[in-house]
């Protein structure tokens, strides 16, 4: 059977093969929730950055700069890191260069992977169907904050584990282990996580319609997939 495994943080890439593997990153609190509600609402691509200053520069290539350092909107960008800011109308058609702190650097570490997407609670039905129908293993990135491993994309690393459970045996302990945390917590995920790291950093940002939408199940039935370099949208039947 194929397998599915969990990488808790970036920092532990280097214990993973990822070439002939899907990689599905995850960071829950907010860059994929970002990505994923952007798309669905008519971004027409993302191009994600690990460093700032190339974030920067692609405004020069026409895009809008997004994104974010530790929980806050870089100086001078277009768009920070909170969802509801990526369904104006306006922005359909546009295309967005996105940086932060946790979420784009876990996507370069998953360079090499034959498919990469992109997974929120937003859109977790999506990735189900889409990694059913897949003939690789599966490899889930957490991005976690700063190297350290985090609840939240934990939680969505279990329930991907859970959906799959048919499909897909778990590599080691880590799937298992995000799955039981999953069936913990998925009741009400909003308080389950009430004392969590980042959802305090994000409190003390006053912060908290984010968290609550970011935790809401199957708004958007896309599925965000790079593609040459892009981030860009394939609607799931």
């Amino acid at each position: 059977m194929k397998t599915i495994d969990v990488c808790l943080s970036p920092e532990l890439m280097h214990l993973y093969e990822v070439k002939g593997k899907s990689v599905v990153v995850v960071d829950i609190l907010r860059a994929t929730s970002c990505m994923t509600s952007a798309l669905a609402h008519g971004i027409d691509h993302i191009k994600p950055f690990a460093k700032l200053d190339d974030c920067l520069q692609a405004k020069q290539e026409g895009y809008l700069t997004a994104g974010e350092r530790d929980g806050k909107k870089v100086e001078g960008f277009d768009m920070g890191n909170s969802p509801f800011e990526y369904m104006e109308p306006t922005l359909k058609g546009k295309k967005i260069a996105f940086t932060t702190t946790n979420g784009t650097q876990a996507i370069a570490k998953s360079e090499g992977a034959d498919t990469i997407v992109i997974g929120s609670f937003l859109n977790l039905n999506a990735v189900v169907h889409f990694l059913r129908h897949q003939e690789k293993d599966i490899l889930v990135v957490c991005a976690g904050w700063k190297g350290k491993v985090n609840m939240e994309d934990t939680l969505f690393a279990g329930a991907l584990v859970d959906g799959l459970q048919n499909h897909f045996e778990p590599a080691c302990d880590a799937p298992r282990m995000a799955q039981r945390l999953y069936a913990d917590a998925k009741n009400d995920m909003v308080a389950y996580l009430q004392n969590s790291s980042h959802v305090k950093r994000l409190a003390r940002l006053n912060i908290h319609k984010d968290i609550a939408f970011c935790l809401t199940p199957n708004q958007y039935n896309i599925l965000p997939i790079m593609q040459n370099g892009f981030m860009v949208a394939q609607k799931q039947s």
